[in-house]
């Protein structure tokens, strides 16, 4: 009578999204002030103030059919064109309007990307630590996900195991760099090896190995750390791209696809997104959304607050002992479990009121993510549980 894939996938939320509903419920039990959630990547810092002026002048001088109808099926070709010119101002990657597919959201971007590819046989390689919806994404598609493991100094992925993951059967990697859950930026040279293997191994297979950078998070790092556009790195690149944590509309849900000018087949590429949107039913993103990010499409979030966030939790969890990857971008924190079993770890930290998410399903055992997109109270508020959890292993 149903799909008992889905039903398993439609029964059992995400573990990051069960945490966020247990909170909720536990706020309402003991107050709001007893519950530390770091559990979902929310943002917290506002919306820079053109997307409220972009909102009100469109819906003060647009016509109202125009602002709330259909827009092209691939998205209004005015908007494409405006984020195809400001990447390219900005990494002088010549960009395509007629490359770019808007979408709703970054989940659509990847669903989308990854249908357009996979044939049947097929494997994508994810980089652990990974957002464990890849693994959902891949497999709806019939195709297998295969995981690299990382360096734990680092959070670098294992070059080495990589290289040998690259099998005549792999289709894609996905790459996402500011990294969820650990904050990791993949530096220059890290990217550049990648590519190299992907290159040699194209070149040995007779057909590109295509790289899909999935990059809501390019905006948001911190101090020196660079971010390369990965299409001017390699040829063979589907960027993958959400205005979720750029402008903090995850509600909203805008976001695009964006195919390297040197795209093998580049035509029958971004056709075969534009079938697999049509198969999935995600055309015509929100009208009213893409309009507005045509208007903000070089606003960039006000990242000192997350700053501010990142140096007070990772100074304070370090102190206290904690071993913690020092992130370089997004809004995670990533920190050693006090014991080897991190689900054992998150629950004995629950009972503190301190909701933080087990690695497992991110590729990394042992691990748990810590969410500081918060109010800096809230993260000031936790410490005395964080301070307790320690103790309570050294009893």
């Amino acid at each position: 009578m149903y799909n008992k894939t889905m039903y398993g996938l439609g029964s059992r939320r995400s573990v990051i999204r069960e945490l966020f509903e247990y909170g909720k419920k536990r706020a309402a039990e003991v107050g709001a002030d007893k519950v530390y959630d770091f559990s979902l990547g929310n943002p917290n810092v506002p919306a820079p103030a053109c997307v409220n002026d972009a909102v009100r002048e469109i819906l003060a001088t647009e016509d109202s059919t125009a602002v709330h109808g259909y827009t092209s099926a691939q998205g209004d070709a005015g908007v494409r064109a405006a984020i195809a010119d400001s990447l390219n101002r900005r990494f002088g990657a010549g960009i395509s309007p007629d490359m770019i597919y808007m979408t709703v959201g970054a989940a659509a971007s990847l669903t989308v990307t990854l249908n357009a590819l996979a044939e049947e046989g097929d494997e994508f390689v994810l980089l652990a630590p990974y957002f464990p919806e890849y693994a959902v994404f891949v497999s709806s598609t019939g195709a297998k996900p295969v995981v690299v493991p990382f360096d734990e100094q680092t959070f670098a992925p294992d070059l080495d195991a990589f290289e040998k993951a690259i099998t005549p059967n792999v289709k894609g990697v996905i790459v996402n760099s500011p990294n969820n859950p650990s904050g990791a930026v993949y530096s220059r040279d890290t990217l550049e090896k990648l590519c190299a293997v992907l290159s040699a191994k194209s070149a040995e297979f007779g057909r590109p190995v295509v790289l899909i950078a999935d990059e809501p998070y390019r905006e948001i790092v911190y101090g020196d750390a660079e971010v390369p556009f990965l299409p001017c790195l390699y040829p063979d690149t589907v960027v993958c791209y959400s205005y979720s944590k750029s402008l903090s509309l995850p509600g909203e849900r805008i976001g695009y696809i964006a195919l390297s000018p040197s795209m093998t087949a580049g035509k029958e590429v971004y056709a075969a997104v534009c079938g697999a949107g049509r198969a999935l039913g995600y055309v015509c993103a929100p009208s009213l959304f893409q309009k507005v990010v045509a208007k903000c499409v070089d606003a960039r979030p006000d990242i000192a607050a997350y700053e501010r966030n990142r140096n007070l939790i990772y100074g304070a969890l370090t102190d206290m002992g904690y071993t913690c990857v020092r992130p370089d971008g997004a809004f995670y924190l990533f920190v050693k479990a006090l014991e080897e079993d991190a689900n054992a770890f998150a629950d004995k930290a629950k009972r503190l009121g301190l909701l933080i998410v087990p690695g497992d399903d991110f590729g990394a055992k042992g691990w748990v993510r810590v969410s500081y997109c918060v109010s800096h109270d809230m993260i000031e508020r936790s410490l005395p549980a964080f301070r307790e959890l320690m103790a309570s292993y050294k009893a």
